[in-house]
């Protein structure tokens, strides 16, 4: 009798934690049904690509109305951000580099440059001034730094590895872009 006692309390506390492991089930079912749900949800209140490039553009027109970014054009890069908040807190320098035809372009370096990081900002800008202007495609940069080359103060920067602080180049400095006289 004891025994059988026993099994019907050992069969109640199966019921009862089968009862516990239903529940379970079924909250948890219920759970992922509501998860799944909201993933829907989501699904249906996400933009198209062309409305989320609109509202970036937007932020980003705000953005460039600052006073401290007012000087960056309405297609602003992350990287021109970066340089002009670098310029601000006196990690960077301008550099103003005068073409042949007169255009001076305002060029953002750190200011540890190197003549190289120069060179390779002012690909940069060209790059960015292109794309946003639609001209040239493509610029041959070993026929430019073989034709021209950069001059400061009468010397010329040929030393790649050489900082422009090492030349005396300093904050709104103006550097020359020379056509290189042929060699006979």
């Amino acid at each position: 009798m004891e025994t059988e006692k026993n099994l019907s309390a050992e069969g109640e506390r199966g019921a009862i934690l089968n009862e516990e492991e239903v529940k379970k089930e079924k909250l948890s079912s219920e759970e992922q049904e509501a998860a799944t749900a909201e993933e829907e949800d989501e699904d249906e209140d996400a933009l198209p690509h062309s409305e989320i490039l609109d509202i970036f553009e937007e932020g980003l027109a705000r953005l460039v109305q600052d006073p401290l970014l007012c000087d960056l054009p309405i297609q602003v890069t992350l990287e021109e951000v970066n340089s002009q908040i670098a310029l601000e807190y006196g990690q960077a320098m301008t550099v103003k580099v005068l073409k042949a035809d007169g255009e001076i372009m305002p060029i953002v370096v750190v200011q540890n440059a190197t003549v190289l990081d120069l060179k390779n900002a002012i690909r940069r800008f060209m790059e960015l001034k292109q794309q946003r202007e639609g001209g040239v495609k493509h610029i041959s940069w070993r026929y430019v730094w073989r034709t021209f080359h950069l001059v400061f103060q009468g010397e010329k920067l040929e030393d790649d590895t050489m900082r422009l602080k090492d030349y005396g180049i300093r904050n709104r400095d103006e550097v020359t872009f020379m056509k290189r006289l042929r060699k006979k």
